[in-house]
């Protein structure tokens, strides 16, 4: 992780499971944090004891970036400490399990919100400044849902599929500047991401959040635009290329439905 050492990155939804990992990572090899998610507490917690632990800075802003007016203020915040971050991780997201007609609308757009409107904000909004010094890199959690239409999660895996595709593209827009983009694409992960999104279930055969971590990191610095964490995740993902896609979805409907 030495790639950071010394210079800033900002970590969205820092306070549970791989954006704790992350910052604990980036941390241990000297990187700078600007942490942010909704929950001040667990945010303050998390940055006093790294700063303690390895003698990194580090600097809280809670935001809720179901608001989409949280990733402006997220970016005035780091303009007005004089940050210029180096490393822009696009972590914070969400689902809902459960039939689409039966989930509150609000939710659903929330989903959209944060998976999707928010890490192209944020993007946006730090990208020139990358630019502008001919250095940066960005990664943003995707997913291995983002292969695949998943029913009972229709709408988390579609903005998976989106963060997967605008980082790939992104990656390959961004090579004359020197800019880094990669997509993370974990499974199941030991994180609170399945009990809040309803998902308790399907918690079987989770990878650590350390390992989904270091596996994302390691891929942004080698210059990959995707990674898929975990060899069984991998061969998963693309074993479903072989077989049609309406199978596919129809696999995942009989391990997703609920039980009535």
């Amino acid at each position: 992780m030495n790639n950071w050492r010394g210079k800033w990155a900002l970590i969205t939804g820092a306070s549970a499971g791989i954006g704790v990992a992350l910052a604990e990572e980036l941390a241990v090899g000297g990187t700078k944090l600007v942490l942010t998610a909704r929950r001040k507490d667990r945010l303050e917690s998390l940055a006093r004891r790294l700063t303690a632990s390895y003698k990194v800075s580090a600097e809280v802003i809670a935001a809720d970036l179901a608001d989409s007016n949280a990733p402006e203020r997220i970016f005035d915040f780091t303009k007005e400490k004089g940050i210029e971050i180096d490393l822009l991780i696009n972590n914070a997201g969400f689902g809902q399990y459960g039939e689409f007609h039966s989930v509150e609308k609000q939710r659903l757009l929330d989903v959209v919100q944060v998976n999707c409107s928010a890490v192209v904000h944020l993007t946006r909004l730090y990208l020139p400044e990358m630019i502008a010094r001919r250095r940066g890199d960005i990664l943003i959690l995707a997913s291995t849902a983002s292969f695949q239409a998943v029913p009972y999660i229709s709408t988390y895996a579609a903005t998976k599929a989106f963060d997967l595709l605008f980082a790939e593209g992104l990656a390959e827009e961004m090579k004359p500047y020197g800019i880094r983009v990669c997509a993370l694409c974990p499974g199941s992960t030991e994180s609170e991401f399945h009990t809040v999104s309803g998902q308790e279930k399907f918690k079987r055969n989770a990878e650590t959040a350390e390992k989904v971590a270091h596996t994302g990191l390691k891929a942004l610095a080698t210059g990959k635009s995707y990674v898929i964490s975990g060899l069984g995740n991998y061969l998963g993902a693309h074993g479903e290329r072989l077989v049609p896609r309406r199978f596919v979805t129809k696999v995942a409907a009989g391990m997703f439905k609920p039980k009535k």
